[in-house]
């Protein structure tokens, strides 16, 4: 269990990454006019925005449940837990 929880963890923080660079090589390409400041997103863009979105919020829970008790290594035997 330990093991697919880190392969899912790896899989989806490789896959956040790439949708985040992705999505960085566009902003520095638009002109730098005030009217297109604000524009919506649509199409690929906005489906690239939305799976982002996602990912993130999956990864976030997965990171929370890998850092449960059950899932962690016992303490050494030397060392003192308070």
């Amino acid at each position: 269990m330990e093991t697919a929880l880190s392969i899912a963890l790896i899989a989806l923080g490789t896959a956040l990454t790439f949708l985040v660079v992705l999505q960085g090589r566009n902003a520095g390409l638009q002109s730098r006019d005030a009217s297109s400041m604000y524009q919506t997103k649509r199409g690929l863009e906005k489906t690239i925005f939305q799976l982002t979105i996602i990912l993130g919020v999956l990864f976030l829970i997965l990171a929370l449940v890998a850092s449960l008790p059950i899932f962690g290594s016992a303490p050494a035997a030397g060392l003192l837990v308070w």
